[in-house]
């Protein structure tokens, strides 16, 4: 039930929705996180401040989640918010924990889709990581 009440609250793209939808991603069991992250990745079509709001637990999220599938949807959603915010303090940290988790996480699910969200994004920093991991051979 909460998991479908989570996805309809991001469906409704109301700024209302977003405190709640942040606590879900922080506290409730897996399959409810990891709609709360798709979820929050819709705020890029509500306003710039709801946006960075929704920013600091996707990363959390992104980081330390034991899912990881949550954390694959954590990057998906920063990287629907990266491409809708100018260059500033919040997009930098968000393209950080996209440029961590493609190069550390174990997960390969998570580091591609680290890896599709920066490149949706287009961020020239993250590409040049992304040019130098693989030629590297490291992904």
């Amino acid at each position: 039930m909460r998991k479908a009440i989570v996805w309809a609250l991001g469906n409704q793209e109301d700024e209302r929705a977003i405190a709640t939808l942040i606590d879900a991603l922080k506290n409730d069991i897996a399959a409810v996180r990891l709609c709360s992250a798709s979820a929050l990745g819709q705020t890029p079509k509500i306003d710039y401040d709801t946006m960075i709001k929704a920013v600091p637990p996707l990363i959390a999220g992104l980081r330390r989640d034991a899912i990881p599938a949550v954390r694959s949807n954590c990057a998906w959603a920063i990287g629907q918010i990266c491409a809708e915010l100018p260059s500033n303090v919040v997009y930098a940290t968000a393209i950080d924990a996209l440029i961590e988790s493609f190069a550390e996480d174990k997960e390969f699910g998570v580091k591609e889709d680290a890896r599709s969200a920066i490149l949706s994004v287009g961020d020239s920093r993250g590409l040049q990581v992304i040019v130098e991991i693989e030629k590297d051979g490291y992904f």
